[in-house]
This record gives C-alpha cells, sequence and structure tokens, in this order.
C-alpha cells in the first residue's frame, strides 16, 4: 500500500464529515474525487494500469455524479447515483463478457470487509515499522488544527466581515452534530478503502465461464421464431394502416375513447419490447451454429424479428404521446418512455453486433444506459414536465395544478410562464421548501439556485391563498 492511498481515505473521510452533512450536491463529487485518487494510486502500486474502458467507466461515473449538483429532484439523481456506482465498480474491475458487466457493478461488495483490514494492516506497518512513524505527521495536524480554531475565533470576533466569510467558505462541524459527523467520517474512510482494495485486487468475473447452450436444429429452432414475426409483421401492419388516419374508425370499432386507447396499447407494447429481448437471448443460446448456413439462417431470422420489433417501439412511444397530448406529462410517463427508447437502442445494438460481431455488444449496453441515465438527469425531467404541461394549459386551458405543487425547483423556471394567480400557486410548494432549507453552497444544486433566482425576481402574489388555489385547481383540471 503506497502512502498515497491512505492520505486519499483520509481526505476522503474528512470530506464526507465536513459536506455531506447537508444533503447532495456538489458535495458529492467532490468526496468522489479523492477516493478515486486513492483507487488510482493503489491500482499502480498492483501493477495494474488503466485501460480505454477503465477511463470510460471512471470518467462516465464522475459525470453522473454531477446530476446531483445540477438538478433538484431526488428521482434522477437517486438514478445517477446508482449508475456511478455500477459505473465506478466497472472501472474498478473491468468486464468484456456479459458475466464481468453484469457481476463487476457488485463487486464493491466482496470487498466491504478485506478493505478496511487492508487499510489498518497498512496503517500498522506505517506506525512502527521501517517505513517510518506517522506520529510526528499527526501530532502536526492536531497543532495546525488548533492554531486555526483558536486564532481564527479570535480573527472572527475582531471583525464581522471576516466573519461572515469564514461562515460562507468552512462548513457547520458544531458539537451537536458531532456523532452524525464520525459516522460520515467513518464512511468516507471505509468506502474509500473498500475502492482502493477493489482496484488493486478486483475479483475476475470474465473467468467464470458460463456453458454454451445445445445448439438445436434448424427447424425446431426457426419455425417458432418465424411464426412469431409473422405475428409482428401482421401487427405492424395494422399499427401502420392506423398511423396514417385510421384512429377514428378504430376508436368506432373498438368503442374506446382516444386516451384509453393509447394508456392500454402502451404498456402491452413495452411489455412485448422485453419479452422480445428474452426471445433474443435464448434464441442465440440454442441457436444452430454448425456451419456458415446456419448462422446466415440466425442472422436472417433474428434481424427480421429486431426490425418488426423496433416497430413495435415506435408504436409503443407514439401511443404514448398520444396519452400526454390528451392528460398531460408525469414522471411515470417520462419514465416509461426514456425505458422504451432505451430498449429500441439495445434492439438496435443486437443487429449491429449481429452484422460485426459481439465481444463489444456487454459493454455497450452497460454504456448506453449510463448514458441514458446521464441524458435523463441532465435535461431536468422535472423542468420538462413543467414546460410541457404549461405549454399544453397555453393551448387548451386545462393544467393539473395538484401535480404541479409535487414538482422539484427544476421546474420552477417553466412555472414562473404563467399567469397569475396560477403562477404563485404553482411556486407556493417550491418556496416553502426553499425557505425552511438553508444549505451551504457546496449542498445546493443548480435547480435551487435558479429557483431562488426565480422568486426573488418577482415574488408570490398574496392574493393567491389556498381558497383561491384550491379552486383554480378545481376548475383548471375539468376543462
Amino acid at each position: 500500500m503506497r502512502d498515497a492511498t491512505l492520505w486519499a481515505a483520509l481526505a476522503t473521510g474528512v470530506l464526507s464529515m465536513l459536506l455531506l452533512g447537508d444533503g447532495l450536491a456538489l458535495n458529492l463529487l467532490l468526496v468522489a474525487i479523492p477516493a478515486a485518487l486513492g483507487a488510482y494510486y493503489a491500482a499502480q502500486a498492483a501493477g495494474r494500469r488503466p485501460h480505454r474502458w477503465t477511463l470510460v467507466w471512471g470518467v462516465g461515473g464522475l459525470a453522473l455524479l454531477s446530476v446531483p449538483a445540477l438538478r433538484d429532484a431526488d428521482w434522477p439523481s437517486f438514478l445517477a447515483v446508482l449508475a456511478a456506482v455500477a459505473a465506478g465498480s466497472l472501472a474498478l474491475h473491468g468486464g468484456r463478457t456479459w458475466t464481468g458487466v453484469l457481476f463487476g457493478p457488485i463487486g464493491l461488495y466482496t470487498s466491504l470487509v478485506t478493505g478496511p483490514l487492508w487499510g489498518w494492516s497498512g496503517l500498522r506497518e506505517r506506525s512502527g515499522g521501517a517505513r517510518g512513524n506517522v506520529g510526528p505527521v499527526v501530532r502536526a495536524i492536531a497543532v495546525a488544527a488548533v492554531l486555526l480554531v483558536v486564532f481564527g475565533a479570535l480573527f472572527a470576533g475582531a471583525d464581522a466581515a471576516f466573519a461572515d466569510l469564514l461562515g460562507g467558505l468552512v462548513p457547520d462541524a458544531s458539537v451537536s452534530g458531532g456523532p452524525w459527523h464520525a459516522v460520515l467520517f467513518v464512511i468516507g474512510v471505509v468506502g474509500a478503502l473498500v475502492v482502493a482494495h477493489t482496484a488493486a485486487a478486483p475479483v475476475q468475473w470474465d473467468r467464470v465461464e458460463v456453458p454454451a447452450g445445445r445448439p438445436r436444429g434448424r427447424v425446431e429452432w426457426a419455425l417458432p421464431l418465424i411464426v412469431l414475426a409473422a405475428l409482428f409483421a401482421v401487427f405492424n401492419a395494422v399499427q401502420l394502416a392506423v398511423l396514417f388516419g385510421g384512429y377514428d374508425a378504430v376508436l368506432e370499432k373498438t368503442g374506446q375513447t382516444y386516451a384509453e386507447y393509447a394508456r392500454q396499447g402502451f404498456w402491452q407494447l413495452l411489455l412485448v419490447t422485453l419479452l422480445t429481448l428474452l426471445v433474443i437471448v435464448f434464441a442465440l443460446r440454442w441457436a444452430p451454429r454448425d456451419s456458415s448456413g446456419d448462422w446466415t439462417l440466425v442472422r436472417a431470422v433474428l434481424g427480421t424479428l429486431c426490425v418488426l420489433a423496433l416497430v413495435v417501439v415506435a408504436s409503443a412511444v407514439r401511443r404514448m404521446d398520444m396519452y400526454v397530448e390528451a392528460y398531460g406529462l408525469t414522471r411515470l410517463r417520462i419514465s416509461v418512455v426514456t425505458v422504451e427508447l432505451w430498449l429500441g437502442l439495445v434492439i438496435v445494438l443486437i443487429m449491429a453486433a449481429g452484422a460485426w460481431g459481439a465481444r463489444w455488444l456487454p459493454r455497450a449496453v452497460l454504456a448506453s444506459a449510463a448514458a441514458g441515465v446521464l441524458a435523463f438527469g441532465l435535461v431536468s425531467p422535472d423542468a420538462l414536465i413543467a414546460e410541457r404541461n404549461v405549454q399544453r394549459y397555453e393551448a387548451k386551458g386545462s393544467f393539473d395544478l395538484d401535480y404541479a405543487r409535487g414538482l422539484s425547483a427544476d421546474a420552477a423556471p417553466a412555472l414562473d410562464k404563467l399567469d397569475e394567480p396560477l403562477r404563485s400557486c404553482a411556486l407556493r410548494s417550491i418556496a416553502q421548501d426553499l425557505a425552511g432549507a438553508d444549505k451551504s453552497w457546496y449542498a445546493t444544486s443548480l435547480g435551487e439556485a435558479r429557483a431562488r433566482d426565480v422568486l426573488d425576481g418577482r415574488p408570490l402574489s398574496p392574493d393567491a391563498d389556498w381558497n383561491v388555489c384550491n379552486r383554480l385547481g378545481t376548475e383548471l383540471a375539468y376543462r
């Protein structure tokens, strides 16, 4: 273990203790940087060198941690943090096969015990061995901290401007929050040691061999898939007929409303897309592969099924767009459409693998998922929902005020475009949340800062009380 790895773990613990107590924003990225440096030093000491995909996963993980710094909404930030952990684990483990990329994201848990023990052995070696003694360094740090606290407090008491500057720059480390700060320090140190030990001695998931499935005969394998492809073709033909102006006839024949037709169809088509991917996976496992003719048959049948599945994806997205036109955009609707689009991208990647080889496919699928989560957070879904619903209100006069009140501060710039008193009614809950949250700069997201600017530039109307907002919400909901 190099000294730099221990110092990086200590820095991670200190930053966790000082920055993570007020919430997650830019502070999460600041804490991750020394942990990443510790992993780099540990891997270097173990003789490991970063490869191209190591850099891709590492940079991607840090980019995903920027989402909490930009967006106030919890749900895209939560997805981004999970994806960042998965990408970071892949950067530490590597992984080329499906086994490697699927088990790599959970590989960090194998170092939860070995990592801290490894760090403790390295610390003991330095405290009494031939490599030196950390006692003088620890004492020097303690003396420096005491001097900073004593003289900093005296200077703060002597000058109010310096006290304000010091209060804005130095995180709150009050005695009342001491136990919680200690817990955050331990979490930071242990987390950094887990990451560093994984980088130095990763589990080689790629060495786990999965036995290939027994190949089937051409007729036994191809006949069910050809029948399924024919069913897809018939369904897609009906969809194309409906797409080109046949909605009225279909609705008249089925007795459904416009919204019912769109809503019911989307969920079935989403399930069809998922099942199609499973069919392709099992079909590849049992595909005939004795000759070049077998591979030609596999490419032809599965390629046709993939093309027809893409039409199903397009139909599902179109149905959800119809439903959004009728009832507005929500978090659930934008989430499932995003998932459907990603499944369509996976189908395209499978088609490309059939043409140019599949060695890159596992990493490409995981990279597309991480990129999708990053893009989902960067576009600010709450802001997009508010923008779309405001446009729908301007066009049709209908607005779901109760739902708008539940959006995060990211939606404030879009809701600010509404007329009074609807604007104040929609922004009141955001204003109340911001008023009760006095966060430091490192725990404040860009979405929160923009919402504060909106509210400071144009205060809420005092006429928009609870009775006015309740009556207005009821009126707009039934338009």
